[in-house]
Parts: structure tokens; C-alpha cells; sequence
């Protein structure tokens, strides 16, 4: 099987260029990096500091798993206390990828992961912002290979961002039809 950036460099290069009718392979829009982001607020909110930093251990250790990269902790902007969240409280964690661990989570998500989940039918065109970004909600963290489901207490759900140098929502939806993501048109 041709991993994904093997088939960005040998597939979707010539034929984007074809389509986007471009003499350089520099103008030919490609993924910039992938952003994880889980929020664990709700299930953080009114609990004791050491049932805090438990909950907090367990989500931030099962994305490093995923990503393959340790997570940042991010803190509340401001005190909401509706949501009994202060200033300052860690609030959620995310993942920045770039190069090999990029292509690396990105093959896992297209070929495992998303054929795994429940009830999946498709990435939906809504998906993508008009800058050409796509966003994807994974329900459920465990349809990824590196989690196993007997270990878990808390299912969780995260949000996983692509970024990529396209400069508008149709050559973005082009470019992941050629690499293979699992477009709903």
C-alpha cells in the first residue's frame, strides 16, 4: 500500500497540477499540519482537584498515544461560572503535526479509524471552512488501532483540523478527493 505522502509526491502533484493548469509544484496547494483538539471542561467542571488531574491524566495520555506527540494544556480564558470554570483552569489539550507524524495520523485516520467508526458515512462538504481547512469531529477515540478499549474509563470525543495551503474551499476538496479521504458529495 502507498502511504500518503508517497501518493501526494507521485498522484496528486501531477494531476493538481493538470487541473489547477500551474507549471510549478510550489503553487499546487498541500497539508500544512494537522491540529488535535479535545476539551475535557464538562468533565472537569465541580470535581475535586485530585479527580481533576486523574481525568485529566487519562485524556491527555490517550492523544499523545494517537498523535504520537505529547499534548499542550490549555488553560480558560476567563471564569464562567454557569460551567464552574475559573480563570486559568486546564480546560483542554491539543496536538499540533507536522511532517512524518502528520502523514503518519492522517493515513491511520483515512484507513483505520474512520472506516471504524460508528455510523460513518462520509466526510461531509460542510466540513470545510472557505479558506479550504477541513475539520473532522471523531466521536469515539477508541476506533484508533494504539487505544485499547478494554483500558478505557471515558470515552472521548476530539476534533482534528487540516490545514492546508489551498487557496479556496473547491482546490482544498480536490486536493483530499486525490489523497484518498472519504469525501460525501
Amino acid at each position: 500500500m502507498m502511504r500518503l505522502k508517497e501518493k501526494y509526491e507521485k498522484e496528486v502533484v501531477p494531476k493538481m497540477k493538470e487541473i489547477l493548469s500551474v507549471k510549478s509544484r510550489m503553487a499546487v496547494p498541500k497539508i500544512e499540519k494537522v491540529v488535535l483538539n479535545i476539551g475535557f471542561g464538562k468533565e472537569v467542571a465541580g470535581k475535586s482537584s485530585q479527580e481533576r488531574k486523574k481525568i485529566q491524566q487519562q485524556f491527555v495520555d490517550d492523544l499523545a498515544l494517537i498523535s504520537g506527540q505529547l499534548p499542550v494544556l490549555t488553560k480558560a480564558k476567563s471564569s464562567i461560572s454557569s460551567f464552574k470554570i475559573r480563570k486559568g483552569m486546564e480546560i483542554g489539550a491539543k496536538v499540533t503535526l507536522r511532517g512524518k507524524r502528520m502523514y503518519d495520523f492522517l493515513d491511520r485516520l483515512i484507513h483505520i479509524s474512520l472506516p471504524r467508526s460508528r455510523d460513518f458515512r462520509g466526510i461531509l462538504l460542510k466540513s470545510f471552512d472557505k479558506k479550504g481547512n477541513l475539520t473532522i469531529a471523531v466521536k469515539e477515540h477508541i476506533s484508533f488501532p494504539e487505544i485499547l478499549p478494554e483500558k478505557i474509563k471515558k470515552i472521548f470525543s476530539f476534533e482534528v483540523t487540516v490545514i492546508t495551503t489551498a487557496k479556496n474551499k473547491e482546490q482544498s476538496i480536490e486536493l483530499f478527493k486525490l489523497l484518498g479521504f472519504p469525501i460525501k458529495s
